[in-house]
């Protein structure tokens, strides 16, 4: 995608892409075969994120799927580990708690981890 691509140039040409952490995801993968009416419907077993920036190391695929791009055949990674890649990247421990007004902790995240070998 052209407009992606100029993003992330234009953020390294400006010298912010180590301090903004880009990523690009959706909230679903599509199927790995084409429909009766030639398209893809939402398929939330398998998908692709891209992660840039703020220290990621890039240049990799971190996880496989099968061959039809159905399901991963290495762990597979949800929304809690995507929350728990981005608040390290940003600078806030996954591990951390909030307090209520009655001074009770509780977890900004009640599971996820970060994503081993992103950063």
């Amino acid at each position: 995608d052209k407009a992606f691509a100029g993003l992330i140039s234009d953020l390294k040409t400006r010298g912010l892409l180590d301090s903004t952490l880009v990523v690009f995801l959706t909230e679903f993968g599509r199927t790995p075969k084409i429909n009766a009416n030639g398209g893809r419907d939402h398929w939330g077993a398998c998908g692709s994120v891209f992660f840039t920036g703020a220290g990621t190391q890039v240049g990799q695929v971190i996880g496989e799927s099968d061959k039809n791009a159905a399901y991963p055949v290495t762990r597979g990674y949800g929304p809690a580990d995507l929350a728990a890649s981005i608040y390290a990247a940003i600078g806030v421990d996954p591990e951390s708690r909030i307090y209520d007004l009655q001074n009770r902790p509780a977890p900004i995240l009640d599971h996820g981890h970060v994503i081993e070998g992103l950063f």
